[in-house]
């Protein structure tokens, strides 16, 4: 049943939007109720409408046609993004400003923008703790192979995915570490190797590659451990969970720092992806295993939640900042210049989806494949 639904790249790529879009407007919908907010439409992607449901506090659930995103429309919206109040062509009443989002507190409506991005960092952990609870955290590594990186050592030797190296140059190899040592330490020489590979044993020559480390020049194999030869250790909720908002910390200041090397020009935008590679991933973390694609999808909340968190009008932290000025000068800003702020952000979220969508197209060597098709 599981391989049925997602064999698919672009099932599991829907799947894995679709639930961290939920949650992400879960927060918002929330957090605005109980602050006393009507909310018009809770909607799962954009366009036209495939399916959809009213319920009792006259809210529009409803799914579209396009799963790129969602938005949660709250009473006196402007529009999806509350861009601004929109009160027809009448003002509102005192029942009406009483559940509309405009008319709420400062207070108030920093907590409902904020409530989107935190949500999903609360997702985030608490995927990583069923993770942790179910799955376990590896605790030893054995000397098996996972991914073998192309033109390495390790490929030109004819090592596979799914190899478990028992010895090295006569020394018996129980770990990855274990290995990771014997190579290290011997750059460009040939080891012979046995190999274990669907219960039989054979045997590698094996020429670690050389590379310059600082001072030193090192061995270099080029595979990572396998996962799947590993022994693991799963922990209880209340550790689990502990765990999992320390690993959502450590992930959010992993990503602002690969950030700002980009900015400051020490990393590569080669590494920036956009929804093309993002269905890549999801569909191979799909095909490797359910708990791939969960790993996944808490790393995606993760970033989901900082992006909304850049102070980019029409985004989360662009509101934000928006309500912070109006705390500084005890007014909101001019209607006239949000307007403004929103057209330049939608101007930056457009170019930024734009630049990320070209670089997958060239990662992903789309042009190579067109342009051979008409050579």
């Amino acid at each position: 049943m599981y391989d049925l639904l997602f064999a698919n790249p672009v099932v599991a790529f829907i799947f894995a939007l679709s639930v961290l879009v939920f949650f992400h407007e879960l927060g918002h919908y929330w957090v605005a109720r109980r602050s006393g907010v009507k909310v018009e439409v809770f909607s799962i992607g954009f366009g036209p409408e495939l399916f959809g449901w009213n319920d009792k506090a006259e809210t529009r659930w409803k799914v579209c046609l396009l799963p790129f995103g969602g938005y949660v429309k709250m009473f006196g919206d402007a529009d999806a993004a509350s861009s601004g109040l929109d009160e027809g062509t009448r003002p509102f009443t005192d029942e009406e400003k009483a559940v509309s989002f405009h008319y709420k507190s400062l207070k108030a409506r920093s907590a409902i923008v904020a409530a989107g991005p935190i949500a999903n960092f609360i997702l985030a952990a608490v995927l990583f703790a069923l993770l942790y609870m179910a799955v376990g955290v590896p605790e030893k590594f054995y000397a098996g192979i996972g991914d073998v990186v192309t033109e390495s050592a390790a490929e030109q030797a004819g090592l596979q995915k799914g190899d478990r190296i028992l010895s090295l140059n006569g020394e018996t190899v129980e770990t990855f570490d274990q290995l990771r040592e014997i190579v290290l330490v011997n750059p460009a020489r040939e080891l012979q190797a046995t190999v274990l590979r669907d219960g039989s044993e054979i045997s590698l020559a094996i020429t670690p590659h050389a590379k310059e480390a600082g001072d030193k020049t090192v061995g270099v194999l080029g595979v990572r451990p396998d996962p799947d030869q590993a022994e693991y250790v799963t922990y209880n909720p209340a550790l689990a969970l502990w765990m999992g908002v320390e690993r959502t910390y450590q992930l959010s200041a992993q990503i602002l720092s690969h950030l700002g090397t980009l900015v400051t020009g020490g990393g590569s935008v080669k590494d920036l992806g956009g929804p093309l590679r993002i269905a890549q991933v999801s569909g191979d973390a799909a095909k490797s295993g359910f708990d791939n694609l969960i790993y996944l999808m808490a790393v995606l909340s993760v970033n989901l939640g900082l992006i909304n968190l850049f102070p980019i009008p029409m985004l989360d932290g662009g509101h934000l900042v928006f309500y912070a000025i109006e705390a500084i000068r005890g007014k909101p800003l001019s209607e006239k210049a949000q307007e403004y702020g929103f057209r330049l952000g939608l101007t930056l979220v457009l170019g930024l989806m734009v630049f990320a969508t070209w670089n997958d197209l060239v990662q992903l060597k789309v042009f190579d494949f067109v342009t051979q098709l008409f050579t």
